[in-house]
C-alpha cells in the first residue's frame, strides 16, 4: 500500500521546510511507497488526512510537530471514528516533539522511518474534547494564556521564549472560578489552570500532568490555584521537575479519570496539542478513548 505523508513546512518555525529533501530521501532509501502533501494553513492537515483515508492510503504519516500530529489524529477521527484510528506514523520535525518524547518514539529520521517500515503498532489512548480529539495535552487558563503571549514574541527563541512568556503570564496572574466533575469526584472554587494530559510533558519542559500515561486507559488532569503572583512564580520550577513534585503543593491536585467536565465563570483561553482555540471558552467535556490509535512504533 502507499503511505500518505502529511508534511507541515511551517513546523519548528519553517525549519522543517529546510528538511523536506532529507525527509523524502529517508523515505525513498527505506523503500517506502508514498505520496507527500504539504499543508497550507491551519486545519489543512485534518482535511488532507480525511481525503487520504477515503482514498485508501495507508499508513498516514504526520511529518511535523505536535500541532501537525494533532491535526492528523483529528483527520483520522473524522474518517475512522467508529473504529480504530490509523495506522499512524510520525516523523518528528517540531520544536518540542512532546508526543514523541512521551511515547518514547525515535527523534531521528532514520529511526522514525524504520518504525514506519517495521509495521509494528501499539494501541494508544486519545482524548475527546467537545467532539475533537488530541493525543498529548490540553490546557485551560494560565498555560494557554502564556501561549497567547509567546505567540506574539518575534525575536526570542527556544527555552528563553517560553520562560519569558511564562513570567509575563504570571505577572498578569489570571484566575477563574471553576466547577469540575469527574468519576466519583467534583470541585468548585478558584483555579489558575487546568491541564488535561494523555502524556506527561508539554511545551518541551513542563510536566503539566506528570503521571499521565498514554497507554493506561485514563486521562490525567492537574488543577492548580495560586492567588498571588509570588505563589504562581514559586510553582513554575515545580512544573519543570520530572519527579512530579508539583502535585504535592498546596492547592494543587492530580487526578486520573475517564471523563472530566468543566465550567468556568468567565471565558478563558484554551489549547489542544499546543494549538490555541480561536475563541476563549467556558465549557469543556473531556472523555478518554482507550486503545483507540494504532501508532507505528519500533
Amino acid at each position: 500500500m502507499t503511505a500518505k505523508v502529511i508534511f507541515n513546512p511551517y513546523s519548528n518555525r519553517w525549519k522543517s521546510n529546510e528538511r523536506r529533501v532529507e525527509v523524502e530521501s529517508a523515505l525513498k532509501s527505506a523503500g517506502i511507497a508514498y505520496e507527500l502533501a504539504a499543508t497550507e494553513g491551519r486545519h489543512h492537515g485534518t482535511e488532507l488526512t480525511v481525503a487520504a483515508v477515503n482514498a485508501g492510503y495507508s499508513p498516514i504519516v504526520a511529518a511535523g510537530g505536535d500541532g501537525t500530529i494533532g491535526e492528523v489524529i483529528n483527520g483520522l477521527f473524522q474518517a475512522q471514528g467508529d473504529g480504530l484510528l490509523g495506522p499512524l506514523g510520525i516523523l518528528p520535525l517540531g520544536t518540542a516533539n512532546d508526543l514523541v518524547h512521551n511515547v518514547k518514539l525515535p527523534l531521528d529520521l532514520d529511526g522514525s522511518v524504520k518504525a514506519i517500515t517495521g509495521g509494528k503498532t501499539r494501541l494508544m489512548d486519545v482524548i475527546n474534547l467537545n467532539g475533537m480529539v488530541f493525543g498529548n495535552n490540553s490546557g485551560i487558563g494560565l498555560e494557554p494564556y502564556v501561549t497567547t503571549i509567546e505567540k506574539k514574541m518575534k525575536h526570542l527563541k527556544g527555552l528563553l521564549r517560553y520562560l519569558t512568556a511564562a513570567l509575563l503570564g504570571i505577572k498578569d496572574n489570571p484566575q477563574w472560578n471553576v466547577s469540575m466533575q469527574w468519576d466519583g469526584g467534583e470541585y468548585q472554587g478558584p483555579a489558575s489552570l487546568v491541564s488535561v494530559g494523555n502524556g506527561a510533558v508539554t511545551g518541551g519542559l513542563f510536566y503539566m500532568a506528570p503521571h499521565a500515561d498514554p497507554f493506561d486507559g485514563k486521562l490525567t488532569f492537574l488543577m492548580g490555584y495560586r492567588g498571588t503572583r509570588l505563589g504562581a512564580l514559586q510553582l513554575l520550577p515545580k512544573l519543570m521537575q520530572p519527579e512530579g513534585n508539583v502535585v504535592h503543593e498546596k492547592d494543587v491536585m492530580e487526578v486520573h479519570a475517564t471523563r472530566l467536565k468543566i465550567h468556568l465563570d468567565k471565558p478563558a483561553p484554551a489549547h489542544m496539542d499546543g494549538e490555541l482555540f480561536p475563541e476563549w471558552m467556558q465549557d469543556f467535556e473531556y472523555t478518554i478513548l482507550p486503545s483507540k490509535l494504532q501508532l507505528l512504533v519500533p
